[in-house]
Formats: C-alpha cells, structure tokens, sequence
C-alpha cells in the first residue's frame, strides 16, 4: 500500500556538537612510588575497609563486583571508564565496530600503565559486556594488574584464560555498546557501584572484594593498618593456642602488654 501524506516519516537526527567531543577525559595523573605499593601489598582488603571506617570514610567497599579467579590480589592506582546511557541522538551502538574504536573504551586502554587497575562504572548493568578477550589481552600487554566492573564482561572463557585479576558482577554474550549503555569518559570521577573511585586513588581487591583508599590519605592509612596487620599476627598465635578472646582480640590493656613484649623479640 502507497503511503499518503499522512503517514508517519522517519526523522533523521542531527548530530549534537557533543558527540564531536567524545570521549571525555580527565586530566593526567600521578602514580605512587612502586615502594608504596609494595607496602600496601601486605594489607588485605577487609583491614582496608575497617581503617577506613576509623578514619571517617565509610564508603569504599565496591559491593557487587566478585572475584571471579580465586585467589588473586591486586593493588594498584585506578585508571577509570565511565559509561553512562545511550541517547541516540549523541550515540549509540549500531555501528560497533566504528563507534567503540573512537569511544573512552578504546581510548582507556591507551593510558594504562604498569600495575593500574582498571575501574568502570557500568551502573549493574547485566546486558552491557564492558570488554572482552581482545580488549583483556591488550590490558594485559600493557601490564595492567587487574580490572574491577560494576557490571559485565563478556567472552568470559577466554578472559579466565589469560588470568587477568578480575571482580566484575557477571557475564554477557553483548558487546559494550549493544544494550543501553555507552563508553562515554575515561580518568573521570566515576561512582563504581555507588563508591566515588578518583583516578589514581588505589584499590586493594582480592577474596573479600575490593576497597578503594584515597590516595591522599595513604600516609596515614598505611601508618594504620601496618600497625593493624601486626597486632593481628599475634592475636591470630596466641587465638590458635586457645587463649582468651576478649584479652586477644581486640587486644585489651593485658593483651596489649604481652604483644609489645612479643613484638621486642621478633627479628627485624
């Protein structure tokens, strides 16, 4: 049947001047010294949380995202992707091989460094698969430690294969710009399942998840939590031996005795 003038034509959108401007980023910035690393390296993820907590900053667990290879622990300076919603008069997905070369994902990786972690704010979106085993095995080549997404990968099999450290909320067969989400700014202030993650402040992840310290406050953090670590060493002995739980964990007055005189014997 012909069409009349009544019928309903297809409206061709214009092209915003912010498309033009995609992706966004934030400025360059600094990673710790590799020693302050290293020293982080001794602090888990739940003394990480706790610590925090003591010093007035209670959000910084990045609940959602799960270990998915056991075992593994990263720390490491956040490199960050922010993918908000599509709007198809700014972008859209239809034309992935295209639109996805010139976006923040592409761009992201571009800025990794030795050692960053990879943060990405994917809203729990289970249908958008923020990368996969191309984009991983690049990762990898540029010696990025690990990744943590507040949403879904996709080519998951072949992921697990190349043994990037991974917390992510699932698996999709979608590629990152198929569902409703676009890539949309890279080194940006992100909310990574509800956490403010900034670039460059550091993540601790490993089996109880990851937490995210800021990074101006690592003096004072690690201070803490060193001093935290150790005390629990000898706890955890003197627990193990069947003493008593409320002298040795936390330490009471008596308890706190007996580990400074425990302490003046280890070898340094």
């Amino acid at each position: 049947m012909a069409a009349t003038s009544d019928s309903p034509q297809q409206i061709r959108l214009p092209g915003p001047a912010i498309s033009q401007e995609l992706p966004m980023s934030g400025p360059p910035f600094a990673r710790p010294a590799p020693e302050i690393i290293q020293q982080l390296y001794q602090v888990g993820s739940a003394t990480a949380s706790a610590t925090l907590h003591k010093m007035g900053i209670r959000q910084t667990f990045i609940q959602g995202p799960l270990p998915r290879l056991p075992g593994s622990k990263v720390v490491g300076p956040a490199v960050t992707l922010q993918f908000m919603p599509q709007r198809e008069d700014v972008a859209s997905g239809m034309a992935q091989e295209h639109v996805e070369k010139v976006s923040a994902l592409w761009a992201v990786f571009e800025t990794v460094q030795a050692g960053d972690v990879l943060v990405v704010q994917a809203w729990g979106d289970p249908y958008t698969g923020c990368m996969g085993e191309m984009l991983m095995t690049y990762f990898k080549g540029r010696g990025g430690s690990g990744v943590v997404v507040d949403g879904c990968i996709r080519d998951w099999p072949r992921v697990q294969e190349i043994g990037v450290p991974l917390w992510a909320r699932g698996f999709t067969p979608n590629f990152a710009s198929q569902a409703t989400l676009f890539p949309w700014a890279y080194n940006v202030p992100i909310a990574c399942s509800r956490v403010l993650v900034l670039p460059g402040d550091i993540i601790i992840a490993d089996d109880d998840g990851a937490v995210v310290v800021p990074v101006q406050l690592v003096p004072q953090f690690l201070e803490q939590t060193l001093a935290h670590e150790e005390w629990e060493v000898f706890s955890r002995i003197k627990l193990a031996e069947g003493g008593s739980l409320k002298k040795y964990y936390p330490l009471n007055e008596e308890g706190w005795q007996e580990y400074e005189a425990w302490r003046k014997n280890q070898p340094s």
